[in-house]
């Protein structure tokens, strides 16, 4: 569909896990992706010991039997710090302390020689190890992933969300700035579309319930451990064909803690931006830029467009009754204010002097009713607002004038969560968790400067004919084009049942996994009078805007304006429901096969409730393996295979498979209003609507393909991580991805009628949609209403008929070694290098390079014409990208930290008409043909320059408050890099008239800050 303009862990040296952690045998972990538990599993010599005991700080004991093998197997633990014992007959002879878990993983806590020193001890105390930390190896997994604790958070220079935490992880890279209009995160993992993550905070899913567009993450200082799925993950979770961001809050213990966090990022130690100005390249012959006058002038003005942030942060957590109840709650609240000068082409040309407000709020109460059965309720209270108000910029002189009277539109995503999961430990193998909850988003956007339903938003008045505006440019109050419903939000509950069994030497596990979603009143509208202008100047007014459109050439001195009607608002909703089975399966002492299976059901219905896409029985086989070649956990090759299917969000009834209306009018003028309008209309050819959008009614049957697949992707994960001596960590992994079926809109829908009359049918005897969803390059059925009521007529469409010449195609492949130092209690390090490669002809879900967020219904696959030279790089391919992080600790009282990223800048690309044909614009799609000076032009021919950022920081804990204060200096992007991380795509206005904006950076690195913080904690 065409684009709119309107998102101190202390790691044990070797010779100690000899003794402490002596890995081992037999192990099979319980925890999983997207897991809110962990696990401690061992051996013993067997005899030795009877059984195992584990004490939580959170008040939990878990006492198992070991098995006439000498393993043990204590798992869905809830995340904290254990004691572990070892028991013969009832008393203890071995014990291990301050054993931390992670979560999704399972910590090896082996007692080889427990009854040795049974026998030999005299004093219990003489045998007690600590341990505060996993083995460095964790043989139980074979997915891919990324976990960071509290105390590696607490310790690096980071941005304080989700989405730069999962930075971190190999491979992810940032997702375009176009797609959150430069603010809003997203990240992509493993070459795929940044809607195709799924986001959880403590087992629910808080992704974008709307666009899928990132999700809702805790304050920072509430985050016990986040983990970072890049594939492999089991057979419990899906709706991901990108990357997982998991998130667990912390929780009261025994001991009671709180602390108080203040940061601040000044404004006199942050840079500006600078400015951007004009290219000045050579254009072939017969091209001419829109503004001759503007080449090699500038374009925007970053000078003291500088913001400050400051951020108050607290925390209280402790047992309300010892050992059985327990409360934690965080709060924080960031508030920024900053200055944005908008570019020469804006209205309007001003400054926004904005303010952004995040506060969020995390309440957790854990009660273990008993020892076999616990009671966990969340709640998550987040809220994302914006507002500003505008003062003028003059381009000449390069100040203010002052206050125009128009403020900028106010936005407000406010997203509750309220989440009870109950845990029944109801024997010693057999394990019951139920999860149930829901979500409620508010989506507010509207402009509160008064009058703004008599003003249409003017759009590029600096192409307004000069000798009807006195050479000034004319417009109001009205800064945006655009408005939403003030009803608009979503609503979501979800329902998870998970029922584990250790099984000898199998751990069995199935369940179900549903959720559903409801979107009201979302989509957009055309702000002001429900209708905006935009104007236009043509180098050549001879030729014709859209030869297939029926538009013709404005003449005269080529200025003309267009005026624009847009809506889009209506409700939504989407069933997700899936049923799982899988076996982890301990086939030897070194070697554990993951067998699993996943059955996902998609729903998604229309503003009448009508169902228009309906996948069910959608299989997706899960096979892992992990070999502990030498049984001491000192080197494991593991490898998996999976298929993942992923929903389509609500946001694909959105122009979809609702009612909505996208019109366009052309006029020459003769003269401009005080409201910017222009007067005296000659209007040049009819009412047109590219996608044929009129605000006809849908009939939700025909607006998909009847056997409609899913999209889903197929994936390959080999590698090995290996320890090097005592304190270091090595290992590499290769990743293969196919996606194996995509889903978009095709409107050449005319199509359809040239089949039907190739068969022998009348095209007119039946009801062709504007736009229809299919799977490209595939063949679809399509069922279209009879004009005569007499029922319906199918049509089956392939490739050919549609006019491609190739199938969908997404390919990623990528080779990410490391090298890692964990933390000893003095220093931490870790390096990736990854070399990947992204590319086809289908970005996802989405389409960067222009900053199309309709999910599944960009204007990619509209048109055959679209897709001639699309294959090329991706938007998320980055070939080379290295991460390094670390700390060292100076002294007892000072610590060094510092994260480095290099990469290799996105792809570009150049977007024209098809110049040089009898018709450059055969769909009336504008400049959105792969084509550049007349010329095939593939995504990715060109790059952006490479990504460079290194930030640092020095933290200081006084021995004089016991280490419990803390002051701390960060510098980001210390050498001040000002790349560009994306560039505009479109390079014509119209045929052989060049944009004079195409190629400039759109979105930058933001440029050097500092931020101070004091930190207490009790």
């Amino acid at each position: 569909m065409q684009f709119s303009n309107n998102v101190r862990a202390h790691m044990l040296r070797r010779s100690t896990l000899a003794l402490a952690l002596a890995t081992g045998l037999g192990l099979t972990g319980g925890a999983y992706a997207q897991s809110t538990t962990g696990a401690i599993a061992g051996s013993v010599e067997p005899g030795s010991v009877t059984t195992v005991q584990v004490s939580g700080s959170n008040g939990l004991t878990r006492e198992v039997p070991v098995d006439t093998q000498g393993h043990y197997n204590i798992n869905n633990l809830p995340l904290g710090s254990y004691t572990v014992n070892a028991k013969k007959d009832g008393a203890v002879v071995d014990s291990r302390k301050n054993v931390s878990i992670k979560v999704g993983g399972s910590t090896d806590v082996s007692f080889a020689a427990a009854a040795a020193t049974a026998a030999s001890a005299q004093d219990l105390s003489q045998v007690t190890v600590t341990a505060n930390s996993l083995p460095a190896i964790d043989t139980s997994q074979v997915d891919s992933r990324t976990v960071v604790t509290s105390e590696t958070l607490a310790r690096l220079p980071l941005g304080r969300n989700a989405e730069a935490i999962a930075l971190l992880a190999p491979g992810a890279v940032p997702g375009s700035s176009t797609l959150g209009n430069g603010r809003f995160r997203t990240v992509s993992f493993g070459g795929s579309g940044a809607s195709e993550n799924a986001y959880y905070i403590n087992g629910y899913n808080t992704t974008d319930p709307y666009k899928a567009l990132g999700g809702v993450g805790l304050p920072y200082g509430a985050i016990d451990q986040q983990e970072v799925y890049t594939g492999g993950y089991s057979a419990k979770y899906g709706r991901s064909d990108g990357g997982v961001i998991s998130q667990v809050g912390k929780r009261g213990t025994n001991d009671w803690h709180f602390g108080a966090q203040v940061l601040w990022e000044p404004k006199f130690a942050a840079s500006n931006p600078g400015s951007v100005y004009y290219g000045n390249r050579a254009l072939p012959a017969g091209y001419g830029y829109q503004q001759a006058d503007k080449v090699g002038t500038i374009y925007r003005s970053g000078e003291d467009n500088t913001k400050w942030t400051q951020t108050y942060s607290a925390y209280v957590g402790g047992p309300l009754i010892k050992d059985k109840l327990f409360f934690f709650l965080a709060a924080e609240a960031e508030k920024s204010e900053g200055d944005s000068t908008s570019n020469v082409e804006s209205n309007p040309v001003a400054t926004n002097h904005y303010t952004y407000n995040l506060p969020k709020i995390y309440a957790k109460l854990d009660w273990n009713i008993n020892d076999s059965n616990i009671l966990e309720l969340t709640g998550i209270h987040s809220t994302d607002e914006q507002r500003g108000y505008y003062t003028g910029y003059d381009y000449d002189t390069r100040s203010g004038t002052g206050l125009t009277g128009a403020n900028a539109d106010t936005s407000k995503i406010t997203s509750k969560y309220a989440i009870a999961k109950y845990t029944s430990y109801i024997t010693d193998d057999i394990t019951l968790s139920a999860t149930y909850a829901k979500g409620w988003t508010t989506d507010y956007l509207s402009n509160p400067t008064p009058n703004i339903d008599q003003q249409p938003y003017i759009m590029s008045p600096n192409l307004q004919n000069p000798a009807l505006n006195g050479g000034n440019q004319i417009t109001n109050l009205n800064a945006s084009n655009t408005s939403q419903d003030p009803n608009a939000g979503s609503r979501t509950h979800g329902l998870r049942l998970d029922l584990e069994w250790q099984l000898g030497d199998h751990h069995l596990a199935g369940g179900i996994d549903n959720m559903h979603y409801k979107g009201i009143e979302e989509g957009t509208s055309t702000s002001g009078p429900g209708y905006y202008w935009r104007y236009f100047h043509s180098a050549n007014p001879g030729n014709p805007i859209s030869v297939g459109q029926g538009i013709g050439a404005p003449g005269g001195d080529g200025y003309y304006a267009r005026r624009v009607v847009f809506t889009s608002v209506t409700n939504m909703s989407l069933d997700q429901r899936a049923q799982y089975l899988e076996d982890r399966w301990q086939i030897s002492d070194k070697v554990m096969l993951s067998i699993g299976v996943r059955n996902d059901g998609f729903k998604n219905f229309n503003d009448k409730n009508k169902p228009y896409v309906n996948n069910q029985a959608q299989w997706a086989p899960r096979l892992g393996a992990s070999w502990d070649v030498f049984g001491d956990s000192s080197l494991k090759v593991y490898g998996n295979l999976g298929r993942y299917y992923l929903a389509l969000p609500n946001n694909v009834a959105v122009r979809g498979a609702s009612p909505s209306t996208y019109t366009y009018e052309y006029f020459n003028y003769t003269g401009i209003d005080a409201n910017g309008r222009p007067t005296g209309l000659t209007q040049i050819g009819g009412k047109v609507s590219p996608d044929g959008e009129f605000g006809q009614p849908i009939d939700a049957q025909a607006v998909a393909a009847r056997d409609l697949k899913s999209q889903y992707q197929d994936e390959a994960i080999f590698g090995f991580d290996k320890q090097l001596g005592s304190d270091w960590i090595t290992g590499a992994k290769v990743t293969v991805r196919k996606l194996r079926t995509a889903i978009d809109d095709v409107c050449d829908t005319g199509k359809i009628g040239d089949k039907m009359t190739r068969e022998g049918l009348d095209p007119d005897s039946v009801v062709v949609p504007g736009c229809i969803i299919f799977n490209p390059g595939s063949t679809n059925t399509f069922s279209l209403e009879n004009v005569d009521g007499s029922g319906r007529t199918e049509v089956k469409m392939n490739q050919e008929d549609w006019g491609f010449s190739q199938k969908a195609k997404r390919a990623y492949y990528a080779l990410d070694m490391y090298l890692e130092h964990p933390f000893d209690g003095k220093w931490q390090g870790r390096l990736d290098y990854t070399f990947s490669r992204a590319y086809g002809n289908t970005e996802g879900q989405t389409k960067s390079d222009i900053g199309q967020s309709d999910i599944s219904k960009t204007q990619d696959w509209d048109s055959a014409e679209l897709m001639r030279y699309a294959n090329g790089l991706l938007a998320n391919d980055r070939t080379h990208q290295i991460k390094a992080y670390g700390a060292y600790q100076l002294t007892d009282e000072w610590l060094l930290s510092g994260n480095l990223r290099l990469a290799s800048g996105s792809p570009k690309s150049c977007l024209g008409f098809e110049d040089g044909e009898a018709d450059p614009d055969p769909i009336g799609y504008g400049s959105s043909y792969h084509n550049c000076n007349g010329q095939p032009s593939h995504p990715g021919d060109k790059r952006n320059a490479w990504f460079r950022q290194l930030d640092l920081a020095v933290t200081y804990r006084p021995s004089y408050f016991e280490n419990k204060l803390a002051f701390a200096v960060s510098v980001f992007n210390v050498t001040n890099e000002r790349k560009p991380l994306n560039s505009y795509a479109t390079y014509e206005a119209l045929p052989q008239t060049v944009l004079n904006n195409y190629g400039l950076g759109q979105y930058f690195q933001q440029p050097r800050y500092a931020r101070l913080t004091a930190t207490y904690d009790f």
